[in-house]
């Protein structure tokens, strides 16, 4: 179906060309969210009386989240959530996740906006792409850990799985150490009833 953008789509075109995609692509995601109009001599004819206001409208949508984006662009944010020994995640971390921490942190994005190829599932910080217009994208951290604690330590650039298992490590170390010098369970003081 050969449809007419109303504003720029990621890898598919600008505002105002006529391009041909899928059927299906067009009629559930371009028409229905205004992105485009179906490539008809009437359509065409519409467009181009409208197109100056398009673009006043389009250009005013972009520097409205241009504006967002410079308070957005950057900034990191704290999830608290709860994860085993390795820093994996029991469940995930999800666009509707990233969404609700920074609007509660008094961004203003909705989940759609979160561009994730695929939900977050270890600790750690995470870099995070935000779609707020077509030709504005910005990035935040999402600083994800089991404590706050454990998130200024993140923060910091701290590996704190690996700092876990080095602090185990050595702790057990410790333990066999103590062990060998008969402080723990030495068997001179056992068995003799006497």
């Amino acid at each position: 179906m050969k449809v007419i953008l109303l504003e720029r789509v990621e890898r598919l075109g600008a505002l105002g060309e006529v391009v041909n995609v899928k059927d299906g692509f067009a009629r559930n995601f371009l028409l229905p969210r205004s992105k485009a109009l179906r490539a008809t001599q009437a359509n065409m004819k519409v467009f181009e009386g409208q197109r100056t206001e398009i673009e006043n409208r389009n250009a005013t949508a972009r520097a409205a989240a241009e504006k967002a984006g410079q308070r957005l662009d950057g900034s990191a944010y704290v999830m608290i959530r709860q994860a085993g020994d390795s820093g994996q995640l029991y469940g995930s971390v999800s666009g509707r996740d990233i969404a609700d921490a920074v609007n509660a942190e008094g961004g203003r994005i909705d989940r759609s906006m979160v561009a994730l190829d695929k939900p977050i599932k270890t600790l750690g910080v995470h870099p995070i792409k935000v779609r707020l217009h077509a030709e504005v994208i910005v990035t935040v951290s999402i600083n994800i850990a089991r404590s706050p604690d454990e998130a200024e330590r993140q923060a910091r650039g701290e590996n704190v799985i690996a700092s876990q298992f080095e602090e185990d490590r050595a702790s057990d170390a410790q333990s066999a150490a103590d062990m060998l010098e008969g402080g723990a369970g030495s068997h001179e003081a056992f068995g003799r009833d006497e």
